[in-house]
């Protein structure tokens, strides 16, 4: 199990192992989650780190198509 040292200015270095497995880079932020005696972190990646991830190869709609799926999926708990 990878593990690091704080040094006296409270900083360390993450395995190179973690940094690979998260695909970490240099300025690559993260965020910490303190819950109790467990501390949890998750990468904070930018909105545009998703750009592509969605696709879509149906005809264009329109936002009230959009907002008419939504409502039906959601079984009427939203309303327009």
């Amino acid at each position: 199990m990878p593990e690091s040292t704080i040094t006296s200015k409270g900083l360390t270095t993450l395995a190179r192992r973690v940094r690979e497995c998260l695909s970490l880079q240099p300025g690559d932020r993260l965020r910490y989650f303190i819950d109790g005696g467990t501390v949890r972190f998750a990468v904070v990646r930018p909105v545009g780190h998703l750009f592509g991830t969605l696709q879509f190869d149906g005809p264009p709609v329109t936002l009230d198509e959009m907002g008419g799926a939504i409502a039906e999926t959601a079984g009427g708990r939203i309303r327009r």
